[in-house]
């Protein structure tokens, strides 16, 4: 497929992602992504979730029993997740509408979510339109 970029200029929040099919917590982020964009996209948040996995029938394999209703990239050599400094799977950046790195989160868990909502929700609200 077409790339996908990470940050697009539009969006006022972007969430990415890091993931790959063997990674047991990405099955828990998923549907937590897809409830986060759909409670906030309307608000500027833009989620892109980045497979690293080296064959994309794996990838595509986890979709069909954990779906997505968030961008989708594919990186299998992981130029973007060592960009990044990825260290554990999941990991997740989130960029202001400037492309900066506001922050940073390494797995996922369920004691996880609500700190990481309120993080979302505050830099939505400080964050300025592009």
């Amino acid at each position: 497929g077409a790339p996908v970029p990470l940050y697009d200029g539009k969006a006022k929040l972007t969430y990415v992602d890091f993931w790959a099919s063997w990674c047991g917590p990405c099955r828990e982020s998923f549907p937590w992504m897809n409830e986060m964009q759909a409670k906030y996209g309307a608000q500027g948040l833009r989620i892109v979730a980045v497979n690293l996995d080296a064959r994309r029938d794996d990838a595509q394999a986890f979709l069909k029993e954990v779906p997505a209703k968030v961008a989708l990239a594919f990186d299998p050599k992981g130029g973007s997740a060592q960009r990044v400094g990825v260290r554990a799977m999941p990991s997740s950046v989130v960029l202001g509408p400037d492309g900066r790195v506001l922050m940073e989160h390494a797995g996922f868990r369920a004691e996880d979510k609500a700190e990481l909502e309120a993080r979302i929700a505050a830099a939505l609200k400080a964050a300025k339109a592009p």
